[in-house]
C-alpha cells in the first residue's frame, strides 16, 4: 500500500490506514448508529454512503446508499434497473464517500456484482441485524425484503461489493489531517 500525506503544507501526521479501518469497523458495525437500538439509524449520528457512478456519456450519477462494511469492502444493494443499477453493469468504476465520527472518507474503486449464493446469505444476515428485514431470493440471486430504499427500484435487489483501488480520508478532529492510500 503506498500512503501519502496530504497535509504536509500544515506539518500535519500521516493518517494509518489502519486507524481509519477501526474507524469502520466501530462506526459501521450493526447499530453503531443508534446504542440504544440496534435498527434505528435516524438521527445526527447516522451515517450516509454516497455512491457516484458513471452515466453512458460519463457525467457523474451520485445517490445516496444503505452500504455496509464488511470483508474489508463496502456493499450496497441496487435494482438492476435503476440508473445506478445501468450504470455498474455497464462501468463498474465508482466512488463512495462516508462521513464518521472523525474521518471524511473516499473510496475509489470497481463496484462487482455478487453471486455467491454464500456471500448473499452473510450480507442479508448483516442487513437483517442493521433492521432491514431481507432475506436471499435464490432464484434471482439477489435480495428481497417486504421494503427497501425508495430509490432501489422493485425487488429483486442485488448486491455489488466495491473493491477499492485507493481511498483518501480528511481527519475532522485533533490532530488533523489528509492522506491518500493507494492499494
Amino acid at each position: 500500500m503506498e500512503t501519502i500525506n496530504l497535509a504536509e503544507l500544515y506539518d500535519s501526521p500521516t493518517m494509518s490506514w489502519e486507524a481509519v479501518h477501526d474507524r469502520l469497523e466501530a462506526d459501521l458495525e450493526p447499530g453503531a448508529n443508534d446504542p440504544g437500538t440496534r435498527s434505528d439509524n435516524r438521527g445526527p449520528q447516522r451515517y450516509t454512503c454516497w455512491l457516484h457512478s458513471l452515466n453512458a456519456d460519463g457525467s457523474p450519477h451520485a445517490n445516496a446508499v444503505g452500504a455496509t462494511w464488511a470483508d474489508e469492502r463496502f456493499w450496497f444493494v441496487t435494482g438492476l434497473d435503476t440508473r445506478r443499477g445501468h450504470n455498474l453493469v455497464r462501468d463498474p468504476r465508482c466512488v463512495l464517500a462516508v462521513s464518521l465520527r472523525e474521518v471524511d472518507l473516499v473510496i475509489e474503486g470497481r463496484a462487482a456484482l455478487v453471486q455467491d449464493p454464500a456471500l448473499l446469505e452473510r450480507l442479508a444476515g448483516r442487513w437483517a441485524a442493521e433492521g432491514w428485514p431481507c432475506e436471499v431470493d435464490a432464484s434471482a440471486g439477489a435480495l428481497t425484503a417486504p421494503y427497501s430504499a425508495q430509490s432501489a427500484g422493485p425487488p429483486p435487489w442485488h448486491v455489488f461489493g466495491i473493491e477499492a483501488a485507493s481511498a483518501h480520508g480528511v481527519e475532522v478532529v485533533e490532530p488533523y489531517g489528509a492522506t491518500r492510500w493507494r492499494f
